[in-house]
This record gives structure tokens, C-alpha cells and sequence, in this order.
């Protein structure tokens, strides 16, 4: 049976198209600058956007106190102002799509012990599930492993605006990574023969989302982690990778580690444990470079019922042992 989809109204739909248009046009005047040009434009606007965006100002102190309780107001006003001039320079360095692919291999450095441990997890034939999170260039991290010859799909949230998801697609496909959007039909088995095939399959797994959850630590407290990457790596015996692309002078360098996978009976203690190490590992990330993370989104917005939180929190302590 055909699926119904409600026509949005009028004024919402005014609105996608003209930041459609706004976006289209801003990408299209930001072809001919130079790399550097382009980062130092989205520092500036960054810091802009610290000053003027209030409500996304106070959502990232707010996560900020939370991961950084000990930490004074100043610094974590500090921090968060870096953020969103590090989220401001990261974006257009990626819509400068000519300059980036021109120069990716000089921007973004991979070091041979790191891209060893991708090649051996691939080896085993049995697919790759990378994990990694929204810190440093996540889309620099993926254009440089699929334009280095490796095959990948990124599992991705369609926007609201079918138009901007095109957009989205199209810049990953010209990077070579192909795009599992999953409100899709579908999507499932999209991975699943993915992995099947012995390629690389992405997830982002830092964000409280509505997507199958499990509540494990991040940086002291119970977060929605999505569930479907160890899920995958539990069902399917593909191999696990995190792996992060975080700015450093004069560029961006990769780092990578596989995670072992449980073996365990339950299959769900085993997911759990798995979404814990993988969290463990994006904590690590973000607190090398904390100035490179999306602190404006609320992590902990989601909370397990208050009879089963003393429950939770010592099966995570349980698989923390």
C-alpha cells in the first residue's frame, strides 16, 4: 500500500525553498575562494554566530557545564566560542568542493599505522562498521577514506527538505561515498549487503536522535547512544573501527582503532557493551579537542525512566568491568 505523505503548508514550504535557493547560492559564491580564504570566512562567521545565535549559545553551555562541571564560566564560554568558530571554519572548507578535492591528500594526513588498521580489519572480508562521531571534519574523514579507493556507504538522516538531502548526496557521491539515507525503505538491508560485500559501512553514533537507543555513559552521564552499529557488528561478525579526522596545524589528521567485538550468548548484553566501548572511545576524541565538538546539541535530552536508571547504571559499570 502506497505510504501517504502530508503536504507541508504553504509558509513552511516558502521557506525551505528560499534557504534552498540561499544555500545553493552561498555554495555557488564560495567555488572560487581559496581553501584558507574560505576557513578564515567560516572563523569569522563562527564567531558571529556565537554572539547572535542565543538560544544555540546557551545550549552548548549548558552541555558544557554538564561534561566540564569542573571547569570555570570563562573557559567554558572560551570553549564553546571556539566551537562554533571551528563548526563555522569546518563547514565552508567542505563546501569548497573544487579546492578541497584538489589538495584533500595535503589537508588531510593519514599516517601509515592508521590506514594499517583499516586495511586489516577489511581483510577479513566480513565488512567494516566505522564508527565514528560529530567532532573535528566527520565529512573530510569519509571524502578521504572513500577517495583513497575504499569502499564506502555513510548511513545518513534525511533533512526535512528533499532538495537539500540531493544536495547532500551529490557532494558525497562526488567524494565517493555513496549515501544509506534511513527513513528510506529499505535502509536496512541497504546495510547489511554492504557489509555482506565486504565494504565499509559509516555511523555516527554521538546524538540523542529517534532512532533504537541504549543508555550508556558519556562523560558521566547516561546518554541515548544509538544502538545500530553494534547491533550490526554483533549480527553480521564485520569488524569495528572508530575513527576520527580532528584539525591540527596546518590541516586535519585521521586516527584509527579497531574494537574488538563481544562474544557473548546474550546478544544484548553484548550490544550494550559494544555501544559503551564505541562511546567510551568518541568521549576520548572530543575531550583531545573539545573546541571540535557540537556541544549547541542537547546530548542528554532523553532520559531513561527513573525506575530503571539504578538499573542502567550499574549494567554500565558491570560492562565497564
Amino acid at each position: 500500500m502506497e505510504r501517504l505523505v502530508e503536504r507541508p503548508p504553504l509558509t513552511k514550504r516558502l521557506k525551505r525553498f528560499l534557504r534552498y535557493v540561499l544555500i545553493r547560492s552561498v555554495l555557488l559564491c564560495l567555488q572560487p575562494l581559496p581553501l584558507r580564504w574560505a576557513r578564515g570566512l567560516g572563523f569569522l562567521l563562527g564567531g558571529w554566530a556565537y554572539g547572535l545565535a542565543g538560544g544555540e549559545r546557551r545550549k552548548a553551555l549548558k552541555s558544557l557545564g554538564v561534561a566540564f562541571p569542573e571547569k570555570s564560566d570563562a573557559e567554558r564560554q572560551a570553549l564553546a566560542r571556539a566551537s562554533f568558530r571551528h563548526l563555522g571554519a569546518a563547514a565552508l572548507e567542505v563546501a569548497c568542493t573544487g579546492a578541497l578535492d584538489r589538495g584533500l591528500e595535503q589537508l588531510v594526513a593519514w599516517p601509515e599505522e592508521d590506514r594499517r588498521v583499516l586495511e586489516t580489519a577489511l581483510a577479513r572480508k566480513k565488512g567494516v562498521v566505522f564508527v565514528s562521531g560529530h567532532v573535528g571534519n566527520w565529512e573530510l574523514l569519509a571524502r578521504r577514506v572513500a577517495r583513497a579507493g575504499y569502499p564506502s556507504q555513510s548511513i545518513a538522516k534525511e533533512t526535512t527538505d528533499p532538495r537539500l538531502t540531493a544536495l547532500v548526496e551529490q557532494f558525497r557521491a562526488r567524494g565517493g561515498v555513496r549515501s544509506i539515507w534511513r527513513g528510506q525503505d529499505g535502509a536496512a538491508r541497504a546495510m547489511l549487503r554492504a557489509l555482506r560485500a565486504g565494504e565499509i559501512l559509516g555511523l555516527l553514533i554521538d546524538q540523542d536522535t529517534k532512532v533504537q537507543s541504549l543508555f550508556v555513559p558519556f562523560f558521566g552521564e547516561l546518554a541515548a547512544t544509538p544502538r545500530a552499529a553494534a547491533d550490526l557488528a554483533v549480527r553480521t561478525g564485520a569488524a569495528v573501527v572508530t575513527g576520527f579526522c580532528h584539525r591540527v596545524e596546518g590541516g586535519y589528521r585521521l586516527t584509527m582503532e579497531e574494537l574488538p567485538v563481544p562474544v557473548l550468548e546474550d546478544r544484548e548484553a553484548a550490544a550494550l557493551e559494544l555501544t559503551r566501548a564505541l562511546s567510551e572511545r568518541i568521549e576520548a576524541a572530543i575531550r583531545r579537542t573539545p573546541e571540535q565538538w557540537v556541544w549547541m546539541h542537547q546530548r542528554w535530552k532523553t532520559r531513561p525512566a527513573a525506575d530503571t536508571q539504578p538499573v542502567l547504571a550499574e549494567a554500565a559499570r558491570a560492562t565497564a568491568g
